[in-house]
């Protein structure tokens, strides 16, 4: 068991450095387009999933920039939401409509260069796919949603409209560059400010509490439950899966990557690339809990802060397990 100092120095603060990273690029990036007219340009493309949920033109652009980076574009949200152009609302279709172009930035990163060689084309496409149109359905949930509950929504795009000091005017009644690149970094250090160290005490906990959760097996035994297995065996038979797709399924638990590496072999002998689907989407749905204590929680609270950011895991872990169990009965049925 590593040392407290070491689990934070070698797994929280590298995390946190990173994100706050990325965060501040999100934000630096809300707050060039403001200044620079940017974003009237991006709400060109990304009106077309902002009118129809009943969002402002400006989420448009926080949208798009999921498909770069996810937490960049959840640090433009972040941004609108602080500067009360967005509601709490209003925040929370945005966020669940970032799913599907979140995802696409996987599929050049992940899906197509890691997991589609792993599982061989068909099982690989067919597993891609799963995700994708979960995905897909979790978004357009957002957008249905968007032109129910925000129906005859006014939004003040004042509010993120950049101000304009008189001593930084040029010729035709504009801003410098520079005064425009000064504001920009100024809101961007202050909403780091107060992100930063919401990310740094949530990672620190949630990595201290995962090092040091031995315990947690004591709590498993307390209940009758002395293996994992135990509770995975039932959900495999129930679903008509073979006993290989017990352990497919557990190390799904811990690492996604590993478990296609573990079921890989069994395609075709064991298991038929759909059962092969099958079992890695129920390995996903087990995982859901891990994720959302190891990225979910500490990534969301650091943004949102608890209240808000529960809201969020809330909304996008439900989502997500809802549409995975009507992934996995699509795959039974076909």
């Amino acid at each position: 068991m590593e040392s407290l100092v070491s689990v934070l120095l070698t797994e929280a603060l590298p995390r946190v450095l990173v994100i706050s990273v990325l965060i501040g690029i999100g934000v630096g990036l809300a707050n060039l387009a403001v200044a620079y007219g940017i974003v009237d340009v991006i709400a060109r493309v990304g009106r077309y999933l902002t009118e129809p949920a009943n969002l402002p033109d400006e989420v448009g652009a926080a949208v798009l920039t999921n498909t770069v980076s996810v937490t960049a574009g959840y640090g433009m949200l972040a941004e609108f939401r602080e500067s009360g152009l967005l509601d709490d609302r209003a925040t929370l279709v945005a966020v669940v409509i970032n799913t599907f172009f979140g995802f696409l930035q996987h599929i050049f990163t992940y899906y197509g260069p890691v997991l589609i060689p792993i599982l061989g084309l068909h099982a690989g496409l067919m597993y891609v796919g799963a995700r994708a149109g979960i995905s897909l359905a979790i978004s357009i949930v957002g957008l249905l949603a968007g032109a129910l509950l925000l129906r005859g929504y006014e939004y003040d795009g004042s509010v993120v409209d950049p101000e304009v000091p008189e001593d930084s005017e040029d010729e035709v009644g504009g801003r410098t560059h520079r005064s425009k690149l000064q504001q920009a970094g100024a809101k961007t250090l202050e909403r780091l400010r107060s992100i930063v160290p919401r990310l740094a005490l949530v990672y620190s906990l949630v990595f201290v509490a995962l090092e040091y959760s031995e315990q947690l097996v004591g709590t498993f035994a307390y209940v009758g439950i002395e293996e994992p297995a135990a509770v995975v065996d039932p959900i495999a038979g129930l679903l008509g899966l073979p006993a290989a797709a017990v352990p497919v399924i557990l190390v799904s638990l811990v690492d996604p990557t590993t478990g296609a590496i573990t079921v890989a072999p069994m395609i075709g002998d064991v298991l038929t690339p759909t059962e092969a689907v099958i079992t890695l989407l129920v390995g996903s749905l087990f995982s859901l809990t891990i994720g959302t204590v190891k990225r979910s929680i500490p990534f969301q609270y650091g943004i949102w802060g608890s209240e808000f950011g529960t809201k969020v895991i809330v909304v996008n872990t439900g989502l997500k397990a809802i549409f995975i169990v009507v992934a996995i009965l699509v795959f039974l049925v076909i």
